[in-house]
This record gives C-alpha cells, sequence and structure tokens, in this order.
C-alpha cells in the first residue's frame, strides 16, 4: 500500500456522500411530483436509505462508531414508517 491510500479513500467517501446526496434531491423531486401514491412512498423509502448512507458514509470519514449506530436506528425508524405509510396507501388506515 501506499501513503496515498488514507487520501484516495477520503476523496472516495466524500465523493459518494454528494451523489448520495444528490439521489435524495432527486427523489425529494419524486415525493413532490410523483403521478400517484405508491410513487411517493417508494420516494420516501429510498429517501430514508440514502440517509442512512449518508449516516455510514459519514461514519467511515470521521472514524466515529456513533454514526452506525445512528445509521441502525434510522434504518428501523425508516422501515416501520415505509410499512406504516403503504397500509395507509393501501388500506385507508393504519391500525385497525
Amino acid at each position: 500500500m501506499t501513503e496515498s491510500d488514507p487520501a484516495v479513500l477520503e476523496t472516495a467517501i466524500r465523493a459518494a456522500l454528494v451523489l448520495v446526496s444528490g439521489l435524495c434531491v432527486l427523489c425529494g423531486y419524486r415525493v413532490i411530483r410523483g403521478p400517484t401514491n405508491p410513487d411517493r412512498v417508494v420516494a420516501l423509502d429510498a429517501i430514508a436509505t440514502n440517509v442512512v448512507a449518508i449516516a455510514v458514509l459519514f461514519a467511515l470519514l470521521t472514524d466515529r462508531g456513533l454514526f452506525i449506530t445512528v445509521s441502525l436506528v434510522l434504518a428501523i425508524i425508516g422501515f416501520i414508517a415505509t410499512v406504516a405509510v403503504a397500509k395507509f396507501v393501501t388500506d385507508g388506515e393504519v391500525i385497525e
């Protein structure tokens, strides 16, 4: 390994952060302009997944394990929210 490897890794992580952030913006557009409600639900789920990816990339960039825990909590909350919204879209109510 050469001594420039940490710089290359940091550059790759920063590029991935920019890419995933751009994907969040595009998914936000789909949430606003989505032709149907299921399209909006899928876009919200993609935003939640991208936020988890951003937290993991930030943890790699800063060497802080706390962000991994945060990303796990965000993933769980995102999953529960997606299931609840999908049930609301299909059935009209979340809890029967």
